[in-house]
């Protein structure tokens, strides 16, 4: 086989690619090692920033993401039993987000592929990238018991952390930054219907605990829970009831409670690999960065990526200079930094460490009061959350 662009994973990054690519007439294939079942079921990321809603519109991909997905505009903070709430258009010139889970804009770019885009193969293992320094890279992949190859004039590798694309990359060329941080999230689904309009930000004493959602009907909670926790060793209504603690307020808010459907553990990490790029080999998404989830980034920063090589990509069709490819890596990752820095801010400001002082615990709060108290501060929490322009 043969194609402009290979695309590894049809994550919503790989899918997203190759939609852009389509509107500019540029050729692809996506390789996918799952079925397209498991892609259009996997739990991943719920928010979308502005900029990425927007590129999806002009991608086509929107017309339900603004049926069905819930436009926000802010989120609520909570912190010594107190509420406060971030309105974004007000602090941004009218920015906001969009709630809109990750499988269903995977099932609006899969349909538009399989319908109007290039080969779409499922069940297609990527088992390595080779020649990636050169002007010729290939994918060698695995699909129904047989190897075949992909040749490239680029490749683009959105196959994730433990992907192959990465791997491609020689060690004595990289840099790996990272952070671990000693708890994860629980995080649940539950059958019932969301308890505040928008999402709730919570710092307690005991641990950190976010309110989302995933439609009008169903619920998405998390709680910080010690790094290694198990899942099942928390009973249902442990959970309903350690949530309450954490969300409650001094005023008369109540958490509805419901069936919980699924429950699991995400463990913190920060992480950025260096270059993103190595010769015909673009990498894109979590094959790249990874961020701790508090600041809803994971998902607006693999857009980003796929945005800044599409842009890239179709200059060099149409001028023949190279310059925006070559500046790939250091266009992305000046807007991974800022993301993998509100990222920290987030998680340092609303988590509490298992060996937190009582000083600690004071400059908590104390950043909390700055935001809730000065315009300038608030800002800069809705300007970042809401996103960072792209290239």
């Amino acid at each position: 086989m043969r194609t402009t662009v290979g695309i590894i994973g049809a994550g919503p990054a790989g899918l997203l690619l190759a939609r852009l690519l389509h509107n500019a007439g540029i050729d692809a294939v996506v390789l996918e090692s799952r079925d397209r079942s498991y892609v259009e079921r996997r739990q991943r990321a719920g928010i979308l920033e502005q900029g990425t809603a927007d590129v999806l519109r002009a991608a086509g991909a929107g017309e339900r993401m603004d049926r069905e997905g819930l436009r926000h505009d802010g989120i609520e903070l909570r912190f010594d039993r107190r509420r406060h709430r971030v309105d974004f258009p007000a602090l941004t010139g009218g920015r906001s987000v969009m709630v809109y889970a990750q499988t269903e804009v995977c099932k609006d770019l899969i349909a538009l592929q399989l319908e109007e885009g290039g080969p779409l193969l499922f069940e297609a293992e990527a088992l390595a990238v080779e020649d990636a320094g050169t002007d010729a890279p290939r994918v060698r992949f695995r699909r129904e018991g047989r190897e075949d190859v992909l040749e490239c004039e680029y490749v683009v590798g959105c196959d994730g952390f433990w992907g192959v694309a990465r791997k491609a990359i020689p060690a004595e060329l990289t840099q790996v930054f990272e952070r671990t941080y000693p708890f994860g999230w629980l995080g649940i689904l539950a059958d019932v219907p969301p308890s505040h309009d928008e999402l709730v930000y919570a710092r307690h004493d005991r641990g950190f605990a976010l309110l989302s959602m995933r439609s009008p009907a169903v619920s998405r909670l998390y709680l910080q829970v010690p790094d290694g926790t198990d899942a099942g060793t928390w009973s249902d209504e442990e959970i309903w009831d350690e949530l309450e603690r954490r969300f409650e307020t001094d005023d008369d808010w109540r958490l509805e409670r419901g069936p919980i459907t699924q429950k699991s553990v995400t463990p913190m990490r920060s992480y950025v690999h260096e270059p993103m790029r190595h010769g015909r080999l673009f990498l894109a998404g979590d094959a790249a960065h990874i961020v701790p989830p508090t600041g809803a980034k994971g998902l607006n920063l693999a857009v980003g990526d796929v945005v800044t090589f599409a842009r890239a990509l179709t200059h060099q069709q149409e001028t023949g200079s190279p310059e925006l490819l070559d500046a790939y890596s250091a266009t992305c990752l000046r807007r991974v930094w800022q993301a993998e820095r509100f990222s920290y801010d987030m998680t340092v400001l609303l988590h509490r460490a298992p060996a937190a002082t009582a000083f600690e615990d004071r400059l908590q709060l104390a950043r909390l009061e700055r935001i809730a108290s000065s315009r300038a501060a608030e800002t800069d929490l809705a300007e970042a959350y809401t996103g960072f322009p792209f290239g």
